[in-house]
């Protein structure tokens, strides 16, 4: 019979505080992200930039973003989680804050350093949590939560930014993200702990958290990137990171222009269309995280279950290929599924590194995946703007079919490089 989580009362579900924790952090962090894409038809105006320029100025955020999660991923597993996650927002609220203080081109570039040097921290930090406070049979729906964060981040962006900025100018819109970040660390600081020394864990759900069989290579000391990335198990997310990432950022970046180029849509006409696209996303990325998880439950392997889960999650992304032949609401629709497909497959993904190794090596292993999938994020905005300044629209359709097959691509090399998502031997 399958194990079920312990129900005696509210106080042995702690862990679901924690995961809300990661949650508001993603959600503040996506907002972030997403603020200078929503702002653009204003400043286009005021800056005079091209499409390139404003490529080469979010690329400048990723390679300082890549840079940051390999010094976090290592700092967390260092200093641990509660430090490493404070650290991590607290520099990036600060240089959210520091975006309203800047009026060019070259001051972007240099806020956007700023702000991807800070943010590094948010996801090696919340998949180790979810490692330290999770069994794994419950780190998919775990991981898909805290992950649907950048779905409602993306959701509130373009409803609130937009009016902040109409009544107030765009430099508030920067000064109350950096705010909200300050108002997580408030709560962070005091209400987490690691689950065997908090006083808020009943017996009953530190039994369940720990009822994982035991991994004899979880006992040693700390681990060097070498004694991980010897592993072909760890270039399975490295590589599926460094093609899927990228689809994801496009998304963030580039889709209010998208609509404005495309279909004559500014922000005022497209922000439903957008809020549309990621309570789509929202909705469905939850159920995909759910779905391994219950699978799972069912008596399926992870192995079975992850596969099964992420071969679904990459056909989903196949439609998106058509984006452009079709009208406002199907497009909606097409860019939805795509965007959840992808948020599932990134639930499932980080999942993989917690299935695959112990937790010494989960935020390190995190991180470098992740600075892999900033790498790849780094150029796809280049060659974007780059793509649009020569080809005007059709470069979007460039961009669309590129995406529509990366992640079978992507499947197939993670496939092949760990053919089972079995504990890796690390001692």
């Amino acid at each position: 019979m399958a194990e079920t989580p312990p129900t005696i009362s509210p106080a042995t579900r702690y862990r679901w505080v924690i995961c809300a924790l990661l949650f508001f952090a993603t959600t503040i962090n996506y907002i972030d992200r997403q603020i200078l894409s929503l702002l653009k038809p204003m400043l286009d105006q005021q800056l005079g930039w091209t499409s390139t320029q404003f490529g080469e100025i979010n690329s400048a955020f990723q390679a300082s973003y890549g840079i940051s999660l390999l010094a976090f991923g290592w700092f967390i597993d260092r200093f641990g989680t509660k430090l490493g996650y404070a650290a991590s927002i607290g520099a990036w609220s600060l240089a959210a804050m520091g975006h309203a203080l800047v009026n060019s081109i070259g001051g972007f570039f240099g806020a956007r350093i700023a702000l991807g040097l800070g943010e590094g921290g948010n996801f090696p930090a919340a998949v180790k949590a979810t490692a330290q406070w999770f069994p794994r049979k419950e780190r998919a729906l775990a991981a898909s939560l805290f992950n649907s964060g950048a779905n409602v981040g993306a959701i509130a962006a373009p409803a609130i930014v937009p009016v902040i900025a109409e009544r107030l100018g765009w430099h508030w819109a920067f000064v109350f993200a950096g705010l909200a970040g300050m108002v997580w660390l408030v709560l962070w600081w005091p209400l987490f702990e690691y689950p065997e020394k908090s006083r808020r864990v009943s017996a009953a759900e530190l039994a369940w958290i720990e009822s994982d069989a035991p991994d004899p290579s979880d006992g040693g000391g700390k681990l060097s990137w070498r004694d991980v990335l010897r592993h072909r198990e760890a270039w399975s997310f490295i590589v599926a990171k460094f093609l899927t990432d990228p689809v994801w950022w496009f998304f963030l970046i580039w889709l209010p222009d998208f609509f404005k180029k495309t279909r004559g849509l500014d922000i005022k006409s497209s922000w439903t269309l957008l809020v549309s696209i990621y309570s789509i996303i929202t909705v469905l990325s939850i159920a995909g995280g759910w779905m391994t998880g219950w699978l799972t439950a069912r008596g399926w392997s992870v192995t079975r279950a992850r596969k099964t889960g992420m071969l679904l999650f990459a056909l989903m992304v196949v439609p998106i290929a058509f984006v452009m032949r079709v009208g406002d609401w199907t497009a909606v629709v097409l860019l939805g599924v795509a965007g959840a497909a992808h948020q599932a497959w990134s639930a499932n993904l980080y999942t993989t590194v917690s299935d695959m190794f112990p937790k010494r090596a989960v935020a390190s292993l995190t991180g470098v995946g992740s600075t892999a999938g900033s790498l790849g994020g780094m150029m796809f905005p280049i060659i974007t703007g780059k793509l649009l300044d020569r080809f005007g629209n059709t470069g979007y359709s460039i961009v669309f079919g590129f995406a529509s097959a990366a992640y079978l691509v992507a499947f197939a090399l993670n496939h092949w490089l760990a053919p089972k998502f079995k504990p890796v031997d690390l001692t």
